[in-house]
């Protein structure tokens, strides 16, 4: 007859399993929708890069002036998974909605300011990237029409939030998938079909992000009417979801900085080279984008439970969190060397593009498990509020950065040695983000912070 378990073991199984479950119901449709800015502009890097090398030089750069303006404004969606998730905690329905509502509208009137500042700062703005004149003129092409979509790339930010914190992360999955089925076929045909060139992509992914933002929008507001909350402008309500985002703001900035000084120094190896930087830098927020979902179940979890005042079931969660971070971050890993024969040729018929990305791919496949830690604690502290202490850790590993990338800059190095940079980086992040997670600061309880 065999032994049985002791019952205390039984009962630690059935917590993890039951935590396991609970993760990946948020993280598995959370994955998809992660996907779905990459996946654009995986899409668009596929279609305008068989249109030359310089209209794919000139994509990295819109892509990455986008990225960044997206960038900061994406405590959006995590200041209203946080707010959201801690009300409903608490047993506030009607005061989560109210939360999430007034992120949604912060949303759409940054978006618009955003927008206004691009359209009149755009010379000035790719002038700072130093390119050369073809590269930064199929860039403006891009920029000007794809700036347009800054208020509905917001509101989606902002929507998905909110579905986040009341732990759906299934409706934002549709949605996706619908949008990036129309953006492929909106952009094959405005570029190839009609021959409107690089202006073209951004024209299908304009429609296609303005799509999906009315739509989650719509989803958004029928929730709020449900749990009953007021359908109404409240100044002092979107001043408070401002000012709650201002240390993630900080937080981000500090990241959006490397990645904007990581393009720079590609762009000084010419246009092949930001050609190839441009082509990894999409699969490595694809890589990124995947391993966050993690991190997004880690944001409605430990937000929750910190509301409820559960403190052992946030660290419960935290350690289960990070193991799963590891594991995925090991296997993407994987999945991206073994599968790099079948995507590389995608992007590019240029076969001296083709051989960096092959090169710099070997760098990004080491990476990857640090990175799996790094978003999943990331997840876990701002779900926790710890707002502040992000901002902080960001600026020291953004400070631990800067030496490496001017070393590879200032010598020419090339691209292998700027992402090995890139690398140490990612390791300063994780050391920050391991530091807090150990003690006990980031526990802190209650609807609010």
């Amino acid at each position: 007859m065999p032994r049985s378990r002791p019952a205390g073991s039984r009962g630690l199984g059935r917590l993890l399993s039951k935590q396991d479950r609970e993760i990946f119901a948020l993280a598995v449709p959370a994955f998809a929708t992660l996907l779905s800015e990459p996946l654009l502009l995986l899409a668009d890097s596929a279609i305008v890069g068989h249109l030359g090398t310089t209209q794919l030089a000139g994509l990295g750069l819109a892509a990455n002036v986008l990225a960044f303006l997206v960038g900061l404004a994406i405590f959006l969606a995590y200041g209203t998974t946080g707010t959201v998730a801690r009300r409903l905690g608490a047993g506030d329905r009607a005061g989560a909605m109210t939360g999430g509502l007034d992120g949604m509208v912060l949303a759409v009137l940054l978006g618009v300011l955003l927008c206004v500042a691009l359209q009149l700062a755009m010379p000035a703005v790719l002038g700072i990237y130093r390119a050369d004149a073809e590269v930064t003129a199929a860039a403006t092409s891009y920029l000007r029409i794809a700036a347009l979509g800054l208020p509905s790339v917001l509101l989606v930010l902002a929507s998905t939030g909110v579905l986040r914190g009341l732990h759906d992360t299934k409706t934002p999955l549709f949605v996706v998938i619908a949008t990036n089925l129309a953006n492929i076929g909106l952009n094959v045909l405005f570029v190839y079909g009609l021959g409107f060139g690089i202006a073209g992509a951004a024209l299908g992914t304009l429609i296609a992000q303005t799509g999906a933002a009315v739509v989650l929008a719509v989803f958004v507001i029928r929730a709020a009417r449900r749990n009953g909350a007021r359908l109404r402008f409240r100044p002092l309500g979107i001043l408070s979801a401002a000012r709650t985002g201002v240390w993630l703001v900080i937080r981000t900035a500090a990241l959006q900085a490397g990645y904007t000084i990581t393009v720079m120094v590609a762009a000084t190896g010419g246009a092949t080279a930001l050609a190839a930087h441009q082509v990894v830098g999409s699969l490595w927020t694809l890589l990124a984008f995947a391993l966050d979902s993690i991190a997004i179940a880690a944001q409605a979890i430990i937000g929750t439970a910190l509301g409820a005042g559960d403190t052992e079931r946030g660290r419960a969660a935290m350690r289960r969190m990070i193991g799963w971070g590891v594991v995925s971050g090991i296997a993407f890993g994987i999945i991206a060397l073994v599968a790099r024969p079948l995507y590389v040729g995608l992007f590019t018929p240029d076969p001296e593009v083709v051989r960096l990305i092959t090169a710099v791919l070997v760098v990004v496949v080491i990476i990857t498990p640090i990175a799996g830690v790094t978003y999943v604690l990331d997840g876990i502290l701002i779900g926790a509020g710890d707002g502040r202490y992000l901002a902080l850790a960001g600026l020291v590993a953004l400070a631990a950065y800067l030496p490496l990338a001017f070393l590879v800059g200032s010598n020419r190095a090339g691209l292998v040695w700027l992402w090995i940079a890139w690398g140490g980086y990612m390791a300063a992040r994780v050391i920050t983000l391991l530091v807090r997670a150990r003690g006990t600061a980031w526990l802190r309880t209650g609807a609010t912070v």
